[in-house]
């Protein structure tokens, strides 16, 4: 479903980034864990992160605990930080990169959907450009499916039809 929220957007980046590599199963039975150590995703709260509680992440069993993704987090917070300024909302840059219209495609199965796409591809390299980590394009098809940017209910699913 299209997400509008700028806190929700950010939640979701902030889970893809740490879902790299893992299943998404795990990054969910996790979320309010994540919640919790970072500060119910509140960017700026995140974007001043010191060394000290990126040490006291590192030692939180209840997220995953890799270095190189909880600087990503708190670098993507200061580069979400910095697009807000520019276009007032992440939301407003984000979905007009794709023209405040999401894009419905026509599954009939779930094996149809694919793990990243041209638009994926260009959202990637545009994030990229900004300073953000962890964005590649498999990440950012993901972001555009949780933030409803890409329609990628199977057609029989009740909620095709509801986006």
């Amino acid at each position: 479903m299209p997400v509008h929220d700028d806190r929700k957007i950010f939640e979701f980046l902030l889970l893809e980034t740490m879902q790299a590599g893992l299943s998404w199963l795990t990054i969910l039975r996790k979320r309010e864990s994540f919640r919790q150590a970072f500060d119910n995703f509140d960017p700026e709260a995140i974007a001043n992160y010191d060394p000290g509680k990126k040490e006291l992440l590192m030692g939180n069993s209840g997220i995953v605990r890799n270095w190189l993704k909880i600087e990503a987090a708190t670098n993507n917070a200061k580069r979400y930080l910095e697009v807000q300024e520019e276009f007032g909302t992440f939301d407003s840059y984000v979905w007009g990169l794709f023209g405040g219209k999401a894009k419905k495609n026509k599954w009939a199965s779930v094996s149809q959907i694919p793990p990243k796409s041209g638009d994926s591809d260009m959202l990637s390299i545009e994030l990229k450009s900004r300073g953000f980590k962890f964005v590649g394009s498999t990440i950012c098809y993901s972001h555009m499916q949780a933030s409803g940017l890409v329609n990628d209910h199977v057609t029989s699913c009740f909620r095709y039809s509801q986006v």
